[in-house]
């Protein structure tokens, strides 16, 4: 009789190998479609990182967007990120800390940083804006709490700013998104947007404790007044961020 052809041959342990074989190269594919964005890598100051990665860049991917945004390409086709930053290194060597050149706030570094997203509004299913004022839109109203509107604006050292005169909400989510307030003419003029979640709602009054003051009239501002873009967004949340370490003294220590 002749042998099986499989006779000599181990079939758990070749299964058990090609298992090997399929998950290391699962890893590795799935570590290349992790590298679409942020990559290549940078150093602190924007030059090409020197320890770039283990894998090659994956190949371009086109995705077309929704709602008729166009379609973009990965990873070459990335925005890029934002040059000439208000920063430098503190010492010489590669890991020192970056200390601002400017007003930080003003500059968008640090906590105050924002990335270059795109300048369009977030949109829902149906391709609609998400977060709009509350006043532009019917059907909701303020179920529980206390409705801040027309209450005063108190910044972080106490200065009586403005008045909240609306709200933004996320529509699909049923979410008070930001607060719109009216400043006063001695902070500045017109309407700024400011997040939810730095807001303190009490009975006779909407406290903010990232700002002072004077750093209300330099809120970056949105372009229409039924609207707010992605950019815009990440400005104004930075900019409060911001001044929870750069308002007044609050990097100076303290006893």
């Amino acid at each position: 009789m002749t042998a099986a052809f499989f006779g000599e041959v181990d079939l758990a342990s070749v299964t058990l190998w090609l298992f090997y074989i399929f998950f290391a190269g699962l890893v590795i594919w799935i570590q290349r479609e992790n590298m679409r964005e942020g990559y290549p890598l940078e150093d602190d100051e924007g030059n090409p990182s020197s320890n770039p990665s283990m894998w090659p860049l994956p190949e371009d991917k086109t995705f077309k967007l929704p709602h008729g945004r166009g379609e973009v390409t990965v990873p070459s086709g990335q925005t890029p990120e934002r040059a000439d930053i208000a920063l430098k290194r503190v010492g010489p060597g590669n890991g020192y800390p970056l200390e601002p050149t400017g007003d930080p706030m003003l500059d968008g570094v640090g906590p105050a940083s924002w990335a270059p997203r795109r300048d369009v509004p977030e949109l829902d299913g149906h391709g609609h804006p998400k977060i709009v004022p509350m006043s532009g839109v019917e059907g909701f109203s303020v179920a529980a709490g206390r409705d801040p509107r027309g209450l005063p604006v108190v910044a972080g050292d106490g200065e009586i700013v403005g008045k909240i005169t609306d709200m933004w909400i996320d529509e699909p989510e049923q979410l008070v998104r930001y607060l719109e307030m009216e400043l006063d003419s001695k902070w500045g003029s017109g309407t700024r947007l400011m997040p939810m979640t730095f807001a303190r709602i009490k009975s006779n009054s909407v406290s903010v404790h990232a700002l002072y003051g004077k750093h209300f009239a330099t809120i970056p501002t949105i372009a229409s007044p039924r609207q707010v873009t992605l950019l815009e967004e990440d400005k104004i949340s930075g900019y409060y961020g911001g001044g929870k370490l750069y308002a007044g003294d609050r990097q100076e220590p303290r006893i």
